[in-house]
């Protein structure tokens, strides 16, 4: 009996320090934590790999983007139960083991019932049906209740913090919209910015999204959870954006006449190691077989689209291969990362000029047809 109350405590005090180090390292010290063990990484690995194959079974995208879109906050929420219940049982296991416990009937309490207290006293409940009547027992008691209130100060300071990082991530990929079109393309980018110089407007879009590329960088390493978090519209994502702005700057560096290059290789540098440093965050894997995003008959369609603008991309052998070494750096971590988080990559170029979201409303049909009305009317009348 000794040796179990002994083999209890110690694996109760195995479970407690296992869920505090991971809190610690996921709320307290945000920071990517190598060569331990993370139970946060083990749980978004145990349920993201079910739950995105259970989506792939939808055909409708936007029915299987409003599903992904409740993994985020819901994994949130059973990561924050997964702790509370790891630490009740923890507690549970080392009452167990320190043993000294009233019960109301003055019988010796079960494990199920110690489990119970461990879960009254960490919620600060108090009913007083069990007691513990050793000092080592009512210290452990003291601590949960403790702990109890430190879990509830992180979810306040963590959950604002979450959505405060993901409305800031989401600002600019709004912006986006009427800058690169829904979805974005490079090739809209460019064209709707590069319409005649100087070309001000481009080297500011590119600052701004050099620090969007570091913000991003910075709270999806601290919080792995929001590369989960989908954006508001169906044809919108933080990966797509982040291509988007890749694929331009290759173009940009590669060469089109009268657009400098500098910012652009600056946007292009921190943009390339968001994506590097994301795609291990995630544990994305590179897949070898993925489809080319730009086949010749594609670079040609975006050389007759972009000189349709007025903007001639260099051509030539060196010019291609230059293109092709940068699409490399990149093209493979975003590919990765779209198939792990089944998100769509953006084309570098759209094969039909649709509607920005910011164009689409739901009364605009009947608007339309309210006007079209009003003026066939307005045409029959005799007016002389």
């Amino acid at each position: 009996m000794l040796v179990l109350r002994i083999a209890a405590t110690l694996a109760g005090l195995l479970v407690l320090l296992s869920v505090l180090l991971d809190a610690l390292e996921t709320v307290v010290l945000p920071r990517r934590v190598r060569g331990l063990f993370r139970l946060t990484a083990w749980y978004y690995r145990l349920t993201w790999g079910p739950f995105s194959g259970m989506t792939r079974r939808i055909t409708s995208q936007s029915r299987r983007e409003s599903l992904l879109g409740y993994y985020g906050p819901l994994s949130l929420i059973f990561l924050l139960a997964l702790w509370a219940a790891g630490l009740i049982l923890g507690f549970a296991l080392v009452q167990y083991g320190t043993g000294a416990h009233l019960f109301l009937s003055n019988a010796s309490p079960s494990f199920g019932l110690l489990l119970y207290h461990s879960g009254e006293t960490f919620f600060t409940l108090g009913y007083g049906d069990i007691v513990p009547d050793s000092g080592l027992s009512r210290f452990v008691a003291v601590l949960e209740a403790g702990m109890g209130f430190a879990f509830l100060g992180i979810v306040i300071g963590y959950l604002p913090t979450i959505y405060s990082a993901f409305s800031r991530r989401e600002i600019e990929i709004s912006l986006l919209d009427a800058r690169a079109g829904s979805p974005p393309t490079a090739a809209e980018l460019l064209r709707r910015y590069c319409q005649c110089p100087p070309y001000d407007g481009l080297d500011r879009i590119f600052q701004a999204w050099e620090r969007w590329s570091a913000e991003v960088l910075e709270s999806h390493l601290s919080y792995p959870v929001l590369s989960f978090f989908r954006s508001q519209h169906n044809n919108q994502s933080w990966l797509a954006a982040l291509t988007t702005i890749l694929d331009a700057t290759a173009l940009v560096i590669v060469g089109i006449e009268g657009i400098p290059t500098e910012q652009a290789k600056m946007t292009f540098a921190m943009a390339r190691h968001a994506v590097v440093d994301l795609s291990q965050v995630v544990v994305a894997r590179y897949d070898p077989t993925s489809p080319d995003r730009l086949p010749g008959e594609a670079l040609s369609r975006l050389r007759r689209a972009l000189s349709g603008k007025n903007l001639a991309l260099r051509e030539g052998v060196a010019a291609e291969e230059k293109l092709t070494t940068l699409r490399r750096m990149y093209e493979p971590y975003v590919t990765a990362l779209a198939r792990s988080l089944l998100i769509a990559l953006p084309p570098w170029l759209h094969a039909e000029r649709g509607q920005d979201n910011w164009q689409v409303a739901p009364w605009d049909e009947a608007i339309a047809a309210r006007s079209n009305a009003s003026a066939s009317s307005y045409r029959s009348e005799d007016h002389f």
